[in-house]
């Protein structure tokens, strides 16, 4: 159900922004490395990795520029967080 929210505020967001900002509702954070590459979704509540093989470093540039997500400190010197901006219902 959360897609569909996503998808129906969204609409110049492709299927995989919508896709990241699902998961990222679901309770999933996004990360990344510096540059905003290689993206990383973990699972909060028990550490669970899964890496998108539908997001790369255009798509989080693309939300980044919609102002959708903000980056934030990561666990490692090089890893950027994404959290969301604004609240998408």
């Amino acid at each position: 159900m959360a897609k569909r929210k996503a998808a129906n505020l969204l609409p110049k967001l492709n299927e995989t922004g919508r896709d990241l900002i699902s998961y990222i509702q679901d309770g999933y954070e996004l990360e990344t490395d510096s540059l905003g590459g290689n993206p990383v979704l973990r699972r909060l509540k028990d550490n669970e990795e899964i890496r998108p093989p539908f997001a790369n470093r255009s798509t989080i540039k693309a939300m980044e520029q919609r102002r959708l997500i903000s980056p934030g400190k990561g666990r490692g010197p090089l890893t950027i967080v994404w959290r969301l901006k604004k609240q998408v219902k």
